[in-house]
């Protein structure tokens, strides 16, 4: 009977022990809160840029115009204007007296691989000329004479004229009073493909931040997407800075690409730093970023975007330098194509490429492009408009 009161106490206190632990409140030792996250000045501006890359990432079309077109274009004008021997000289030899003469001292000529002969009548001799189809006509006067008929507006009908009467007069007994030599030079830094491929870099990079950016931001506004911005936290300048920088990352691989290209299949001398053309190509992408923003800021329609951009490309196009030198145009407008962004970076890149030009010697040329990109982006953050 004992043994039974004892376990029935026992039994008692562990059942009130119980009840009142399910009374007493469990206090446990949380760990500290960690002070919430604050997200930096740049923040924004590095998640926009992300975006944009990805974006940029779901258009294949992209590697494309910006990777494979200039290598291809680079490619195919290179091959075009390659050192190879003079090209032939077409001449039209009117038939009559003397044109028999005529061909045959051609024919006789050290030059007469040269020449591509034919003797015609007037009218076939004229209509060929007018065509295009001869450089030169050469119509015998009958007294042991000849005319010449070349136009002075085309250069290879005024050196088709200087060659062809050179070796006419060789072949005839003419003797030089000079001794002359010639030595034909074809160095690398002097041909058409060295002058080509700086000049392709400054216009896929122009090309790139216009149409890349301002075609691409009106496409935004077309559809709607950029009104959905405007109720974000998001600075407008960040959004602006993040879309011109996403250009300045293709910058590298592209004129990487391009230049590797040239020294690999057409010999390229790169006599500048790595560093000095990266930072020129920079520069280069943030300016035409800038103009590409502004040229973009107001416009509402795609149709709009792409006439504005063909009118601020255009005449850079023509004018500066790119497969030609603007040293072509009369001198008096030379300060004008010269103030233009692409002249700027064109005459920069080939300075630094093929000559090996410190940087700190072109600063007239760097203030041109900072002036263009600072302004223009001053600019377009003033007057873009989200809807």
């Amino acid at each position: 009977l004992e043994q039974v009161e004892t376990a029935s106490a026992v039994i008692r206190s562990r059942n009130s022990l119980m009840s009142l632990a399910r009374e007493t409140p469990v206090t446990t030792r949380q760990a500290p809160q960690a002070p919430p996250r604050r997200n930096g000045r740049w923040s924004g501006y590095s998640h926009l840029l992300m975006a944009r890359m990805l974006e940029l990432k779901r258009e294949p079309e992209v590697v494309f115009w910006v990777f494979v077109f200039p290598i291809l274009l680079a490619l195919g004008l290179g091959i075009a204007f390659r050192n190879k021997p003079g090209d032939v000289v077409r001449v039209a030899i009117v038939a009559g007296t003397g044109s028999q003469d005529a061909s045959a001292l051609l024919a006789r000529s050290p030059q007469h691989e040269l020449f591509k002969i034919q003797v015609l009548q007037t009218d076939e001799a004229q209509k060929g000329f007018r065509l295009g189809k001869f450089d030169l006509v050469i119509e015998p006067d009958g007294k042991g004479g000849l005319e010449y008929r070349y136009d002075p507006a085309r250069p290879e009908s005024v050196l088709a004229k200087a060659e062809v009467n050179d070796a006419l007069q060789s072949a005839a007994g003419r003797k030089d009073r000079v001794a002359t030599k010639d030595v034909t030079s074809s160095e690398p830094g002097s041909r058409y493909i060295d002058f080509l491929i700086p000049g392709l870099l400054g216009m896929n990079l122009m090309n790139s931040g216009m149409w890349g950016i301002g075609f691409a931001l009106v496409d935004m506004r077309q559809r709607k997407l950029l009104k959905r911005f405007v109720g974000t936290p998001m600075r407008r300048g960040d959004f602006l800075l993040a879309i011109m920088t996403s250009r300045l990352l293709l910058m590298v691989i592209e004129i990487g690409l391009l230049l590797v290209f040239g020294v690999i299949f057409f010999h390229m001398h790169v006599l500048g730093s790595v560093f000095s053309i990266a930072l020129l190509g920079g520069l280069g992408a943030l300016t035409f970023g800038g103009v590409g923003l502004l040229t973009a800021s107001r416009a509402q329609k795609i149709e709009s975007i792409s006439g504005l951009i063909n009118l601020v490309m255009m005449p850079m196009w023509i004018f500066s330098g790119v497969f030609f030198s603007y040293e072509r145009f009369p001198v008096v407008i030379h300060p004008l194509i010269k103030a233009a962004p692409l002249t700027a970076l064109n005459d920069a890149l080939r300075a630094s490429i093929l000559e090996g030009t410190p940087l700190l010697q072109q600063w007239p040329r760097l203030l041109v492009l900072a002036l263009w990109g600072g302004i223009s982006f001053v600019l377009a953050l003033k007057w873009f408009r989200w809807t």
